[in-house]
């Protein structure tokens, strides 16, 4: 069976930290673009961070608001990948998602994620994090 399986979420200070974590099953992570979306209440989706597929040579995405503090990473012997969050401020509140695109024409440079929530197809269940003091 495919699935995504989030982790980590809760609720931080301003200037905190959070680790998420995203169990996959039923396929290769690194066959996959693999990373996360948000959404706040009353926002649209969008896309935090990616690490491309393997054969692309795992290219990294990450959101302008988050550059420098999240950092993405993929285990690929546990077929985990994690998002570290540090610096994390209340406009990181939301719920995150794990999302998976194996689409060959767009996984090696997380093309899918750019595009917008509305192409990927393969999605976890969601995990909350609020930043507030």
């Amino acid at each position: 069976q495919v699935q995504l399986v989030e982790s980590g979420g809760g609720w931080v200070q301003p200037g905190g930290s959070l680790r998420l974590s995203c169990a996959a099953s039923g396929f290769a992570l690194d066959d996959a673009a693999i990373g996360w979306f948000r959404q706040a209440p009353g926002k649209e989706r969008e896309a935090v961070s990616c690490v491309g597929s393997r054969d692309g040579g795992d290219k990294i995405y990450y959101h302008d608001s988050v550059r420098g503090r999240f950092t993405i990473s993929r285990d690929n012997v546990n077929n985990t990948v994690y998002l570290q969050m540090t610096s994390l401020k209340p406009e990181d509140t939301g719920v995150y998602y794990c999302t998976a695109d194996r689409l060959p024409r767009s996984r090696e440079y997380c093309s899918g994620f750019v595009l917008g929530y509305k192409y990927l197809e393969l999605w976890g269940q969601g995990t909350v994090v609020t930043v507030s003091s």
